[in-house]
């Protein structure tokens, strides 16, 4: 049977079924994807509100930690208190040593000299040298004329040369103002060192700056010796007299004591010589007599 279709009459559709669907998923992408958005706006907004509270709570580990800069001041810091500042430092205090010379200064002469400290010194009156090997009779002076007077003696220690046959030596100033400078250069004595004790002229010889005249004597015995040399020089109107001296003794008598060094002993007197130095003084009559100063002195 053939059925025939009106041009009137409207032709059944297979795609309505097709377009009903379609609208139905097109109908529910569109929910889900409404549903998608909301949840994505809740979850940035969950975000958002979590990472502002993030930022408004305590950061411990910044707290925690300290710049080097901030560690070096506050290590430095207690370098600067008032408190380091005011604590000094300990100082020890070392002993001054003493000079090892002294110096004597007489001004009634005009006489100074340098002496070790360990020397003994006598002046005025008592300052007439001695020599065991003279008996302790004192050691002459050696001017052509009367009128001498003793200024001052240095004695080295008895003990300077144990084991020797050393007994004393010493130094000492004489002055003599009646004694004209022609006469100044003559000796009372006669220098004996020759060996057949014939007298040898006095020899002419300069101690430092000054020129002077020089003799000697020597004596001795089987157990004592006593050897003095004497120098004369003029100045302020004066003749002094510097003499050196040296005894010895016992090494007859005991066995195992040996000679003292003579030219040591006289090194050490020449020494003393050789740094006298004489002032100009007054010689009005009727002026006070000055007192002698002895004061530390260097070599």
């Amino acid at each position: 049977m053939t059925t025939t279709w009106k041009s009137g009459d409207k032709k059944p559709s297979n795609n309505a079924p097709n377009n009903t669907i379609s609208g139905t998923m097109l109908s529910s992408w569109s929910r889900q994807q409404k549903l998608a958005m909301i949840a994505g706006f809740a979850i940035l907004g969950l975000l958002l509100a979590v990472s502002a509270c993030s930022k408004q709570g305590p950061k411990p580990a910044l707290v925690g930690v300290s710049s080097p800069a901030s560690s070096s001041s506050t290590a430095t810091a207690p370098a600067n208190t008032p408190t380091a500042a005011a604590v000094p430092a300990p100082t020890k205090k070392t002993p001054k040593k003493r000079p090892a010379n002294v110096t004597y200064s007489d001004a009634n002469s005009g006489v100074s000299f340098l002496y070790p400290r360990k020397f003994g010194l006598t002046s005025g009156d008592k300052a007439l040298p001695q020599l065991a090997a003279m008996s302790m009779n004192e050691v002459p002076m050696n001017f052509v004329q009367p009128g001498g007077v003793a200024v001052a003696t240095v004695a080295l220690p008895g003990d300077s040369y144990p084991g020797t046959d050393f007994a004393s030596a010493f130094f000492n100033v004489n002055v003599n103002r009646s004694v004209s400078e022609p006469e100044c250069a003559h000796f009372a004595f006669v220098d004996t060192r020759n060996a057949d004790g014939e007298p040898v002229d006095a020899e002419k010889v300069k101690v430092g700056s000054t020129d002077m005249e020089m003799t000697s004597d020597f004596s001795a015995n089987a157990i004592k010796q006593a050897e003095t040399q004497y120098y004369h020089s003029y100045e302020n109107g004066a003749c002094y007299e510097y003499v050196l001296g040296l005894g010895t003794e016992g090494f007859a008598t005991e066995g195992g004591i040996e000679h003292v060094n003579r030219d040591e002993v006289f090194a050490k007197l020449e020494k003393i010589l050789a740094s006298v130095k004489i002032k100009p003084v007054e010689t009005e009559h009727g002026a006070e007599p000055a007192i002698a100063t002895i004061a530390s002195g260097k070599e």
